[in-house]
């Protein structure tokens, strides 16, 4: 997973109560948040009923990163805590780093799919502490000086098994406020976070989904980790079984091809502001970003007082992919080739 500045390691280790978790916490949220408009771009540059097994591999992803955003904010919310998601602080810029500084420079844009995003900045996203060494699949070297993801969730789990051991209310929130939608996400993976064990399964379900674990790369429903699914754009097979493997898993399975030829040519890192005053570009661009806007106002309500607001966040987000598809089909006034791009700004109602 993302490397993250150790710092915040730190801090969840000094944390004395529940509420010194609650940055911490809110942080994660934001994390989680902050990969779904990058590869959200790359799922809607393919262009329909193209590059399936592409499409299906990062919309996977997405589904997940919104099941990792929810249960951050359910964790925040047992807690005693608030989650916060209507704030264009919530949203990092693009081009940029994202949220607590992720340590190897790394800077994500919004662009359109290619092997170079998938492989340069997805699976440097998702990136384990250790990746697995697979057949057809580089070995690449953690670096020791920085913190995953994973190590942070890590953190946290120690940190409230300890206060709880030691007699600190914890789990002091109202448990009613969480969000256990069953129509969006299988009940053994959303589920009312209310003490510690139900808070430690939900932490370990998000590591395990994220990087999978030190001796296997898929997950406990035997689905690849992310890191891994992402690799499978870049080596063109499935990772599938395979005993004779020194790991038990090889890229060779079905073919995983990514044919960029149905790869909408999308303006990357796009700016609704400087597109000419006017044009249809600008309106549809400003748009979107007004659909962003209303999902994340629906999904703060969600997590602030009204969980059935998911239902109508979801809504929104089949708007949004209504939207993408009037945007990507048009043309960036005098670039010829080139077609309007998909900006992910909290623009104020």
């Amino acid at each position: 997973m993302m490397k993250i500045d150790p710092k915040y390691v730190d801090q969840v280790r000094a944390a004395t109560g529940p509420g010194d978790l609650y940055a911490m916490l809110q942080n994660a949220i934001e994390l989680e948040h902050a990969t779904i408009p990058t590869y959200l771009c790359a799922l809607y540059t393919l262009k329909l009923g193209t590059n399936q097994a592409v499409a299906d591999i990062i919309r996977s992803v997405v589904i997940e990163e919104m099941l990792h955003m929810s249960i951050a904010a359910n964790l925040l919310i047992a807690i005693g805590g608030a989650p916060k998601l209507n704030d264009p602080a919530f949203v990092p810029s693009y081009p940029g780093p994202l949220p607590m500084n992720i340590g190897d420079g790394l800077i994500v844009p919004l662009e359109k799919c290619s092997i170079a995003q998938v492989q340069n900045v997805f699976m440097k996203i998702e990136e384990p502490e250790h990746p697995l060494e697979l057949e057809g699949a580089a070995l690449m070297a953690a670096t020791p000086e920085y913190n995953t993801i994973g190590e942070f969730y890590t953190a946290i789990k120690v940190k409230l098994t300890e206060l709880v051991e030691a007699g600190e209310p914890v789990f002091i929130g109202d448990f009613a406020r969480e969000m256990v939608n069953n129509s969006w996400f299988p009940p053994d993976q959303l589920f009312r976070i209310t003490d510690l064990d139900s808070a430690c399964k939900a932490i370990d379900l998000i590591i395990c989904q994220g990087e999978g674990t030190s001796v296997s790369p898929v997950d406990p429903e035997n689905v690849a980790a992310h890191y891994y699914r992402f690799e499978q754009i870049v080596r063109g097979r499935r990772l599938v079984a395979d005993a004779s493997a020194p790991n038990g898993y090889s890229y060779t399975g079905a073919p995983v091809v990514l044919d960029e030829r149905n790869v909408i040519n999308m303006q990357p890192n796009p700016n609704p502001d400087e597109l000419p005053a006017g044009s249809r570009a600008r309106r549809l661009a400003t748009e979107f970003e007004g659909s962003y806007t209303r999902l994340l106002n629906a999904l703060d309500r969600t997590f602030n007082g009204e969980p059935d607001s998911f239902d109508g966040a979801m809504g929104l987000m089949y708007e949004m992919r209504l939207l993408a598809q009037e945007v990507l089909a048009t043309p960036v006034p005098g670039q010829e080739g080139q077609y309007t791009g998909l900006s992910f700004r909290f623009r104020p109602l």
